[in-house]
């Protein structure tokens, strides 16, 4: 059998941010890029896949380093049962349900769904935003502890709304944490705010027939109707709040 793949000339996502540090990744990139990976793990986990070893190794960019695409499927099962058994992955981007911190007995083993892979999606998000190893200086057991202990990345400085979205997706019991169709409407209205102009908005003198066309501070000031009243002022958020889109 010869199976023919695209040839991806940018490398993996894990050399081209060790190759940037210190810097980060612009955040529109960095949010272009999430939602890529969000929309193949959807289109995977709707036909019954789960990829169990999502990491920045195995995202490969192409050659101008503006798009992403999702690589090595030997540990990708398919999700019959709905549960499975069988441990995999990268200790670092594990999900904490494949660790215990208790001893199990003789023949039984720790079950997940496809839960995991939101998890390691969350940790690959992290690392996009802030371009850092997660659990750096840790060696493998000392990862699997903190990941059971429900230890996490910092998000000091993070956006609010992705800070909503990295705790939900990295949460410790899976089935609090959303699917990927929501995580996708997420990064897609997220950034799609990113890249709109902010929206022209006309501002009445109650004294003057005269309109006055404001692109930056319209969402700040007051408009008043034809008789003077004032209306109520635009929302000041410029970013929906996650749970907001899920909602939705």
């Amino acid at each position: 059998m010869l199976i023919i793949t695209e040839l991806m000339k940018g490398g993996t996502l894990h050399k081209y941010l060790l190759s940037i540090r210190p810097n980060t990744l612009d955040l529109k990139l960095s949010i272009s890029f999430a939602l890529e990976i969000s929309q193949v793990m959807e289109y995977l986990h709707a036909n019954g896949i789960i990829h169990r070893d999502l990491k920045p190794s195995n995202l490969l960019l192409t050659e101008d380093k503006k798009r992403i695409k999702l690589a090595d499927f030997g540990l990708a099962r398919e999700e019959i049962s709905g549960e499975m058994t069988t441990e995999a992955g990268t200790y670092r981007w594990m999900a904490p349900e494949l660790f215990s911190l208790e001893p199990l007995p003789s023949g039984a083993k720790k079950l997940y769904d496809h839960k995991v892979d939101v998890y390691s999606f969350s940790i690959v998000l992290w690392e996009l935003l802030t371009n850092n190893t997660p659990f750096k200086g840790r060696n493998n057991l000392m990862v699997a502890y903190a990941t059971a202990r429900n230890e996490r990345p910092s998000i000091q400085d993070l956006p609010k709304d992705l800070v909503h979205l990295l705790e939900s997706c990295w949460a410790e019991d899976p089935k609090f944490r959303p699917e990927f169709m929501e995580i996708t409407d997420f990064l897609h209205n997220f950034c799609s705010m990113l890249t709109t102009p902010p929206k022209v908005v006309e501002i009445e003198d109650p004294k003057s027939d005269m309109k006055v066309e404001s692109a930056s501070t319209g969402h700040l000031m007051n408009k008043h109707d034809e008789k003077g009243k004032k209306r109520k002022s635009l929302s000041p958020s410029f970013f929906p709040c996650f749970e907001d889109c899920l909602s939705d």
